[in-house]
């Protein structure tokens, strides 16, 4: 596995890859990796012939108020995990090599960055957008490989990516669960015992309103109602949002129908921490559109 720190070298790597007719596949991450980003990793190596990974806390995803600095990081460790993965090289760049002057050009998607966590985090997904596209320009992947713990991010970039006309497919890898239904999050590691029990209100929510779905309730409203009343059921939970939305648009969704999205977020003790479920609900039945791990 190789490590680049430097745009200009990964760029001569890829571009070399590329004239011997690999296959180049991408996975963004911010460090701190979990069994959710190793699952997206192994998803990649299955498909294409040379993966990279990249590594950096991008600072123009986090308001003033929000945890960059305490951000987790050890890039040690996470080097050492991906050694054992079999992705060919690692993209570490520091926030001068992504950044070297202040940025003057941003990339924004206003209609899906304005609902859910855009009224929570107005600026992240213009922050999010602007460093993938500056990532798929660097690598110039034919994939490029998100998880849907992240649902809101999956829809901003795949919508950036149809308007731009951007040459690369995005694929979604299904979110990994501890076995008690917690989502892997590098956040986590802010979770006290206490506050990891409490975690568990964000997936119980989830469940609860797949389980009215699949006994037939088709109102969003009910829905959202069941998700919230499992959230405000733990005093150490402090809900942001549950929501029923149209999968692709984000739009919220009165009668439920079609492909779906039940999100929810909340903070349970430091850890902000976020969840969803991707739903096909039709005439005759619930199904999942990515099955969970």
């Amino acid at each position: 596995m190789l490590q680049y720190t430097t745009i200009q070298g990964l760029r001569e790597a890829m571009r070399s890859a590329r004239k011997a007719g690999k296959s180049l596949g991408l996975v963004p991450t911010m460090g701190y990796l979990h069994a959710g980003h190793i699952a997206i990793c192994e998803t990649a190596r299955r498909e294409c012939d040379l993966v990279v990974v990249s590594i950096f806390v991008n600072p123009l995803q986090f308001a003033p108020s929000e945890d960059l600095e305490s951000y987790p990081r050890d890039l040690d460790r996470d080097l050492g995990i991906l050694s054992q993965t079999g992705v060919d090289a690692v993209f570490t760049p520091s926030v001068e090599e992504m950044y070297p002057e202040t940025m003057e050009t941003w990339v924004s998607v206003p209609s899906l960055s304005q609902t859910l966590e855009g009224k929570s985090r107005p600026t992240h997904f213009q922050g999010v957008a602007t460093v993938v596209l500056k990532l798929f320009s660097i690598v110039q992947p034919d994939i490029a490989y998100f998880g849907q713990k992240d649902g809101q991010q999956v829809a901003v970039v795949r919508r950036m990516v149809r308007d731009l006309q951007l040459p690369l497919e995005v694929h979604v890898v299904p979110t990994v669960r501890e076995t008690d239904g917690l989502a892997m999050s590098s956040r986590n590691v802010y979770l006290d015992p206490p506050a990891r029990a409490s975690a568990l209100a964000l997936s119980r929510a989830l469940f609860a309103g797949r389980a009215l779905l699949e006994a037939g309730e088709r109102r969003g409203a009910a829905v959202q109602q069941a998700m919230e009343a499992v959230l405000t059921g733990d005093s150490a939970v402090r809900m942001d949002y549950a929501a029923v939305v149209q999968a692709d648009s984000l739009v919220p969704q009165d009668r439920v129908q079609g492909r779906t999205m039940l999100a929810v977020a909340a903070y349970v003790g430091r850890a902000r921490l976020l969840d969803n479920l991707m739903l096909d609900v039709g005439p005759s039945g619930v199904r999942d559109l990515l099955t969970p791990s």
